[in-house]
């Protein structure tokens, strides 16, 4: 006689990796052995630094936030909803938990004895293989034949590495040095003694600078700087340093967002106290199998943009692997926002090698909108800025005028690599938006003191900007700026409130999804305009409110509003899980749809009873901070 429960357990399992590959009759017998958990908001599933339980677990309804206290400071790594596996890896490599799970609301998940599941899958080629791409997020393809000697080895090796919670260590090795009385031919000769490619300068065995073989040939081989000068005479500071307890996937964050293919491991993590060694690219990528240094590295050499093209193809790529895989969302968002954003700076350097003029003067490039939020994930439409360094009046509109010849190629370049035109055209090329430092203060004072609906509109996409290329400290000034004007501008506030609360409930009174009524796009559910951007904009305006310079990321900036307003923290809390989880369903939609839209319209027949139930769960905090933006500016609006 059947077991009715287990067969609904293996109707919900099968649907998921790595049980999506196991036979009927082996689901069944793990399925009978499965426990189901009822788990209410708040309560801990297990906890860090605790011996590991008898389960592993995969969530069945709700969702489990999982989370790393580090001293007093809590870290937030995922938040784990259906069809997400955890508490896995204790049990494989016999140690504690090192990350707590509890749950983020009342919550249902299946218990799987690992016991069970090691008699009945130890030989499973295919589960074995999931469980290492798992663990390595940076693996090839899912199933490689080439790599399954080396990459799918038996998942039981306790020496195997966990991309997200092991610590550097064991790949840091010694770091060649010298002192910062040195003369560069000391240390070149010591470079060639030991055979490596850089040397860090120490004093009082901190790391003050470091001198790499590129450097030498830039300044040396040139004859810029004569050998027997002083070691800080060219040497790059500061140095880009880390502790020894970050994970391998924080150090990888660090490389890419500082473009180094090397980290200083110090006790402290600062360069002010004591070296203990180096970790470099390559150690990572030996380790795992493949990296996005890889693709970083192919964009810094790239020298056309039709190489950029193909490798803004192979980022989609890595983003599908990855959502596969189910790789942390939040690491595979930061990991591709940088390889984004890299990919923009390379397509900026290879227009001016084919612009026929030299840019007057000083000028940076800024995006905006998603982009400069970090949340452009699948290509979108380009939003782009150009500021340049004030001139003459007599010679203001011939200095526009070369910037935006310049703007031209950059921006059909980086349509040719696969960012489509604004429609609206808010791009550098448009001479609205390529402005001189005067120009830009004036515009940004006019709609932050005498705003209008039609101006808020407007400009509130360029109230998330960000550094592209050129000279940063024009951005930095332009940002300085924006937050300079904003305090105690109960107008401004005024218009920014009404914006942001102009999109109501996704959900109509009969708890239907409002979708488009007419148009290219009828019936089609627009994820984006109806429930991500409300969010967005409360996120903007609070950030604004507060001064909270820096932040422009929504998820990072409800964050950093959960501490700074303690008594609103679950709400906002609440927010930034609910952005994510639409930033997800948008970028798998528009994986999906890839060559059509960038996944912002969801055709709802296409989505799971459990997807449609999960997309009405992110909408009550839009409801909530809704709610609380119009407590917050209700005596202005």
């Amino acid at each position: 006689m059947k077991n009715s429960l287990a067969e609904r357990i293996l109707d919900f399992l099968k649907t998921y990796p790595p049980f999506d590959s196991v036979s009927y009759s082996d689901l069944y017998k793990l399925a009978v052995e499965t426990k189901v958990i009822y788990v209410d908001k708040d309560e801990t599933l297990y906890s860090q630094g605790k011996p590991a339980k008898e389960h592993f677990y995969i969530v069945n309804q709700g969702a489990i936030r999982i989370y790393r206290q580090e001293g007093e400071n809590t870290v937030e790594i995922e938040i784990c909803d259906e069809g997400d596996v955890l508490g896995l890896r204790p049990l494989i490599v016999n140690e504690n938990y090192n990350v707590t799970a509890k749950a983020y609301e009342e919550s249902i998940v299946y218990g799987i004895p690992i016991k069970t599941f090691n008699q009945q899958f130890e030989n499973n080629a295919e589960i074995n293989k999931y469980l290492i791409t798992r663990f390595a997020s940076n693996s090839p393809a899912r199933f490689s034949q080439e790599d399954n000697n080396t990459i799918f080895a038996d998942y039981k090796r306790t020496t195997q590495t966990d991309y997200f919670s092991s610590k550097i260590e064991n790949l840091t090795t010694p770091a060649a040095w010298c002192s910062y009385k040195d003369t560069v031919q000391h240390a070149a000769l010591k470079m060639s003694d030991e055979k490596i490619s850089s040397i860090f300068i120490l004093q009082k065995e901190h790391p003050i600078g470091v001198i790499t073989n590129k450097q030498l040939m830039h300044t040396i081989a040139t004859g810029k700087h004569d050998i027997k000068e002083n070691v800080t005479r060219i040497m790059i500071a500061p140095v880009i340093t880390a502790s020894p307890d970050v994970s391998i996937a924080e150090a990888q964050i660090i490389m890419l967002k500082n473009k180094v293919e090397h980290l200083c491991i110090t006790q402290d993590g600062t360069p002010e106290s004591k070296m203990l060694g180096m970790l470099t690219q390559q150690e990572i990528v030996a380790s795992l199998s493949n990296n996005p240094a890889v693709l970083m590295k192919q964009i810094s050499r790239a020298r056309s943009i039709s190489r950029l093209r193909d490798i803004r193809q192979q980022l989609n790529q890595l983003l599908r692997r990855y959502i596969d895989q189910k790789i942390s969302f939040t690491h595979t968002s930061t990991v591709v926002a940088e390889l984004n954003e890299s990919i923009n700076q390379k397509a900026v350097e290879l227009s001016l090698s084919d612009f026929t003029k030299v840019p007057p003067v000083n000028f940076a490039l800024f995006s905006m909108g998603s982009q400069a939020r970090k949340e452009q994930l699948v290509p979108t439409d380009q939003d782009n800025g150009i500021i340049f360094e004030n001139v003459a009046d007599e010679k203001l509109e011939e200095t526009r005028s070369i910037f935006i010849e310049l703007a031209n190629i950059i921006t059909k370049n980086l349509h040719t690599i696969g960012y489509e035109y604004c429609p609206a055209e808010m791009m550098a090329s448009n001479p609205t938006w390529c402005l001189s430092r005067k120009e830009w203060q004036e515009k940004f004072k006019n709609w932050i003191h005498n705003p209008t609906e039609k101006s808020i509109l407007l400009s509130s996409v360029f109230f998330d900007f960000n550094f592209v290329y050129g000279q940063k400290y024009l951005i930095d000034e332009m940002s300085n700026m924006v937050y300079s004007h904003t305090p105690n501008n109960s107008r401004f506030f005024m218009f920014m409130a009404q914006d942001a609360l102009k999109n109501p409930s996704p959900i109509g009174f009969f708890r239907q999804f409002l979708v488009d009524q007419d148009g290219a796009h009828k019936d089609q559910f627009n994820i984006k305009q109806r429930a991500m951007m409300p969010l967005i904009d409360a996120a903007r305006i609070l950030t604004l409110h507060h001064n909270l310079i820096g932040i422009n990321n929504t998820a990072e900036r409800y964050y950093k509003l959960r501490e700074l307003e303690p008594q609103n923290a679950e709400v906002y809390e609440a927010c930034a899980y609910a952005f994510k989880a639409l930033l997800k369903f948008k970028t798998k939609n528009g994986l999906a749809t890839l060559g059509e839209d960038d996944g912002k319209f969801i055709k709802l027949e296409t989505l799971s009873k459990s997807d449609k139930v999960k997309l009405r769960r992110c909408f009550k905090p839009i409801k909530s901070i809704q709610e609380l933006l119009t407590v917050r500016f209700q005596g202005i609006i």
